[in-house]
């Protein structure tokens, strides 16, 4: 059985911070970390409650082994790609912003973010 797309990123990006980490190359560590962030964030499960046995004690809790378990989205490769894309976005709305408030070394840095993450986009 072949590993989910989002297990293939994570290996792929965590082994491309490890080496930025190592070269202590912030800007690609940073960006990379956001994209961590954000698949782990998107895979957060939607808000339901499980079903198990109603407990007496408080009110609408459940009971038992596993009531507090919930499978975590499983993203596509697309879906994946589409968070890259979106965080390349908030980088580039950013980088505007600040350069029109007169912020041109902010704006710099996350326009070398954006570069790390276009970058990432092209090596999967």
């Amino acid at each position: 059985m072949s590993p989910l797309p989002a297990e293939t990123w994570r290996t792929l990006v965590r082994a491309s911070l490890l080496a930025a980490r190592k070269k202590r190359d912030s800007t690609r560590a940073t960006a990379l970390r956001s994209v961590l962030s954000a698949i782990d964030n998107a895979e957060t499960p939607e808000t339901v409650v499980p079903p198990g046995r109603a407990s007496g004690a408080i009110a609408g809790a459940v009971a038992g082994l596993g009531s507090t378990e919930v499978t975590r989205r499983e993203l596509s490769e697309e879906q994946i790609r589409d968070l890259v894309r979106s965080e390349i976005a908030e980088r580039r709305s950013a980088a505007d912003q600040f350069t029109a408030g007169g912020h041109a070394e902010r704006a710099a840095a996350l326009r070398a973010e954006m570069a790390v993450l276009a970058d990432l986009l092209g090596d999967v």
